[in-house]
């Protein structure tokens, strides 16, 4: 034990952003202030001072910021991240051997005790600390401990006053904290910090088949008629647009319509059947076009603000090049056969799973390292990963940062629908964002609890939801029975709820909702299965009401996060109610009508002190989608929602007198 160890006495513990105490890095983007906590303390009643002490990996020194008191011993502070990769942190904490004497001085006073012998502590304190100081502040606090001590003397004849002005004078004050002992300092453990792009934390999704792309009904689409239909999806207001595999697709067990086994030659197949004579995973399906195709479409898409978003979905079509070049990197059956991807009772019966168990499984690894290369290298820096819950945990806990090493840029959204643990696992193992049980929670109950659990306990420093309200594979029972208004409740509730959110288009603003069956979460006529032809103008689409959504998540700093999310009570459970808020100040307040179908309405009681509402005034709120104006007064304002008008996304003006 060092010699100074005995002399430690402040305590930290319960740091925050910590992933299982350090295990793995919490996470950030560029722009951020990092919030970091923790509870500091000490025997007795000495005061504490706290920073937090961080640096990039790059970075060959250590800066600091001070940390506040929160009260019950929780200390708070921030520090800002403006690159990618890694930063590392800690929390510093020392008695405050100045400010406890401060504190004491200015109480003995008060009560009209002696403060004689207390200033000449004060002046000794001072003395001690010019031992660190650099030069020029060693003569400052030289001239304060002498005027200390002078003051000790004009106090022993009945005149406290100077001693009192000079032991809370600003200048004595920064200096003495400049010049703290660190020799007996606390220091945490050092944690990690991952920093991504802005796009981790807010991002708005547009899922698009290219072959269902075509406006020509005579042809299937191609990735032309994509490029063609970027200024739809920007102008909607989405910022990544993201592609179902793009491969060439298997002939064997082809499926047919709505999954039918029986495929026949004339079924284009599942896109997620990866492989054919003509390539494999960093092949383009022929009748999609060509590298020059797909190259060009990533730029012009960049240069309306939209990141094309690949799909990863690492399985293969029994047809694909690498069942015969390594066919021990899939499960042999007793009869010779392969196996087939299975989820009882379902059967992918043109789908092969790798076997990740196989001895060769370094030259697996390294492949399929090679494909998310392959991509990045055609200009791709997200991915959408297809199952990946179905991998090993090892696995992405290499494959994700090995990549990021070299491309900080990239991000992984995880499309796991699979238990709580598995998809938090695959968060901390590196996914920089995750699909979540979104789509099956509807009630105001389900969804509070839920988004509570995502965006204000210990999950919220590694796990960032993305929300869906469909996907090709899921039109939940909602959508298909709650009509118009259930689509545009659960857009706003996916677009306001998250910063990051998506849909899958056309069919969600042209609102299909036809299952496959009775009691299915399929689709009848589902793009996974056949080509699409979509008509994009006819008038109930909701592509202007997407269009002003989206641009109020762009004009809102307050959408932008998940941070500050509040639900606030109503008096009617089919109406839910919450705000975010940001520095500005933004104060934005969603109330939403769950149920699709009837009128409901109530009353909502804010939280004003939260929202920094005077509530002795009025004050406005403007309705983002209608342009509606509304005069509200105190905490409690009756709000009244119909199926046509299910939701209103209001901009907080704060006082009626000083709204602009």
């Amino acid at each position: 034990m060092p010699e100074s160890a005995g002399r430690v006495r402040p305590v930290v513990e319960g740091v925050r952003p910590v992933v299982d105490a350090g295990r793995w890095p919490a996470k950030a983007t560029i722009g951020e202030l990092v919030l970091v906590s923790a509870d500091v303390f000490t025997d007795g009643h000495d005061d504490l001072a706290c920073t937090v002490r961080y640096r990039h990996d790059e970075d060959p020194t250590w800066s600091t910021h001070p940390m506040r008191p929160l009260g019950n011993d929780r200390w708070s502070g921030q520090f800002p991240v403006d690159r990618l990769g890694c930063y590392s942190f800690s929390i510093r904490a020392t008695v405050d051997r100045f400010g406890t004497w401060r504190r004491e001085l200015l109480v003995k006073a008060n009560a009209g005790q002696a403060i004689v012998v207390e200033l000449q502590v004060g002046a000794a304190l001072v003395a001690d600390t010019t031992a660190r100081a650099s030069r020029a502040d060693r003569a400052v606090l030289l001239e304060l401990a002498q005027g200390l001590q002078a003051a000790s003397e004009a106090a022993a004849r009945g005149d406290p006053e100077p001693g009192l002005d000079l032991a809370t004078a600003p200048a004595l004050v920064e200096l003495m904290a400049r010049w703290s002992d660190p020799a007996w300092a606390a220091n945490s453990d050092t944690y990690v910090l991952s920093v991504d792009p802005p796009k981790a934390r807010f991002s708005a999704w547009y899922e698009m088949f290219p072959r269902s792309a075509s406006s020509d009904p005579s042809r299937p689409g191609s990735l032309a008629d994509v490029e063609a239909r970027l200024p739809y999806v920007a102008g909607m207001g989405f910022d990544i647009l993201y592609l179902p595999p793009i491969h060439p697709i298997g002939r064997t067990n082809r499926k047919g319509r709505e999954g039918d086994p029986g495929g026949g030659s004339d079924d284009p197949g599942s896109p997620w059947a990866i492989g054919s004579a003509t390539g494999g995973h960093t092949a383009i399906h022929p009748d999609l076009g060509t590298f020059e195709d797909f190259d060009r479409l990533v730029r012009t898409a960049a240069r309306t603000g939209i990141d094309v978003a690949l799909d990863l979905g690492f399985q293969c079509s029994p047809d694909h090049p690498w069942i015969t070049e390594h066919p021990d990197w899939f499960r042999r059956l007793p009869d010779g056969s392969i196996r087939y991807a299975e989820n009882p009772p379902k059967r992918y019966e043109d789908v092969y799973p790798f076997d990740f168990d196989t001895a060769t499984w370094r030259e697996l690894w390294a492949a399929l390292y090679e494909v998310v290369e392959f991509w990045i290298g055609h200009g791709i820096g997200i991915f959408r990963v297809d199952n990946p819950h179905t991998k090993p945990m090892r696995f992405w806990e290499w494959l994700i940062p090995s990549i990021k090493a070299d491309h900080p840029e990239v991000l992984f959204l995880s499309e796991a629908f699979t238990r709580p643990r598995v998809m938090e696992h695959l968060a901390k193992v590196g996914f920089s964002q995750s699909y979540t049980y979104f789509t099956w929670r509807n009630t105001k109950w389900e969804l509070e609890s839920y988004m509570t659990e995502l965006t204000q306990s210990a999950m919220s420093d590694y796990f960032r939801p993305n929300l869906w309200p469909n996907t090709p594979d899921i039109l939940h029972d909602t959508l298909q029975h709650g009509g118009r208004g259930a689509f545009v409740t659960r857009l706003v509730l996916a677009a306001t709820l998250s910063s990051n959110y998506g849909i899958y288009g056309p069919a969600f603003e042209l609102q299909e909702h036809e299952p496959r069956s009775p009691g299915s979460e399929e689709y009848l006529h589902s793009e996974k299965y056949e080509v699409r032809q979509w008509d994009l103008g006819p008038p109930d689409s909701l592509a202007p009401l997407i269009t002003r959504v989206n641009a109020a998540r762009r004009a809102h700093p307050a959408l932008q996060q998940n941070r500050t999310l509040c639900f606030h009570h109503v008096d009617n459970d089919q109406l839910i109610a919450y705000t975010k808020t940001a520095s500005g100040p933004d104060v934005v307040l969603v109330v939403v009508n769950l149920d699709p179908l009837h009128n409901q309405s109530g009353w909502v009681h804010l939280d004003l002190d939260l929202l920094g509402i005077d509530p002795g005034r009025p004050y406005r709120v403007h309705d983002l989608l209608t342009g509606a104006r509304f005069e509200w007064c105190g905490p409690r304002n009756f709000v009244a929602l119909d199926p046509a008008t299910p939701a209103h996304l209001f901009r907080v003006e704060g006082s009626s007198e000083t709204a602009s």
